[in-house]
């Protein structure tokens, strides 16, 4: 049974496979919560691996544990590959910089941040103080993220400063990824509407226009002389047709107002289907 946290090797153990899927704390009770101790001796025991990948979707948790477990992985010999599966957050960030290799799933995001505590029954000398040790926990974060950014330590501390949410391209750019893990879509069975709806809305938006153009078009139009309506020598007057029929007064070469509105697509194959696929779209959103 897989746990929030767990180290495996490969068969021929060159390859170690790190999970940090939850919050990371020093709760020696919980086999599913990560501590930089257990880590530190499954590291030790992991022999002579090349490459140690490690999956990450974490909250974040204790600064203390989070710093040891990152400087754990940069010390180690093998190349990591950090991969933010969903959510890097908070101390959970700083581990994701220990990578060589930083992959951000399109679907991730870090966040970053200053250190967080709380303080109960301090008077304002102490208060100061916590606030100033408050400002140096949060500095050895900056230290970590500064040796792979590529923007100014003053930029990284206005991202902190405000809490911010990063995300994938922006990651890249700002240097706290190296690139974007993609996933090709396959010819696997799909859920989403969006295509045969857009489809559907097009097809018909091209009807309409079509079925104007054919009405609206006076090269296409006869006034029953052998004429165009708008030829010279139709022996009309202001493009009406020069007949005897006194209710000939439309746009039609019948004296008749044209039809505007397309095809009933129940008298066309093609537009029927379409119809039927547009329905048949729409019953899967509400479906689901």
């Amino acid at each position: 049974m897989k746990k929030y946290f767990q180290l495996t090797t490969s068969e021929d153990g060159t390859t170690a496979d790190l999970d940090i899927y939850g919050d990371i704390c020093a709760r020696w009770w919980d086999d599913d919560v990560m501590s930089a101790s257990k880590l530190s001796k499954m590291l030790d025991e992991l022999g002579d691996v090349s490459q140690i990948n490690v999956h990450i979707n974490s909250y974040g948790g204790e600064v203390a544990e989070g710093l040891a477990i990152y400087s754990a992985l940069r010390r180690h010999k093998a190349r990591v590959r950090t991969t933010c599966d969903g959510f890097a957050c908070s101390i959970a960030s700083v581990i994701f910089m220990a990578g060589d290799e930083r992959l951000m799933s399109d679907a991730s995001l870090l966040m970053i941040h200053n250190a967080w505590t709380s303080a109960i029954g301090v008077n304002a000398a102490d208060l100061r103080k916590l606030a100033d040790d408050m400002d140096t926990i949060t500095s050895a974060s900056k230290s970590a993220y500064m040796a792979r950014v590529s923007i100014t330590e003053d930029e990284l501390t206005d991202l902190m400063d405000a809490e911010t949410w990063i995300g994938p391209s922006d990651a890249v750019d700002m240097g706290f990824a190296t690139e974007i893990e993609t996933f090709e879509s396959g010819d696997k069975a799909s859920q989403g509407a969006r295509d045969a709806l857009m489809a559907l809305v097009m097809e018909s938006v091209e009807h309409r226009s079509a079925a104007k153009d054919d009405d609206d078009d006076p090269d296409d139009t006869d006034d029953g002389d052998g004429t165009d309506d708008n030829g010279d020598d139709s022996g009309t007057d202001g493009g009406n047709s020069d007949s005897d029929d006194d209710e000939g007064d439309g746009d039609g070469a019948d004296g008749t107002e044209p039809d505007d509105e397309p095809e009933d697509p129940e008298k066309d194959p093609d537009k029927k289907q379409a119809f039927a696929g547009g329905i048949a779209a729409f019953a899967s959103i509400f479906a689901n």
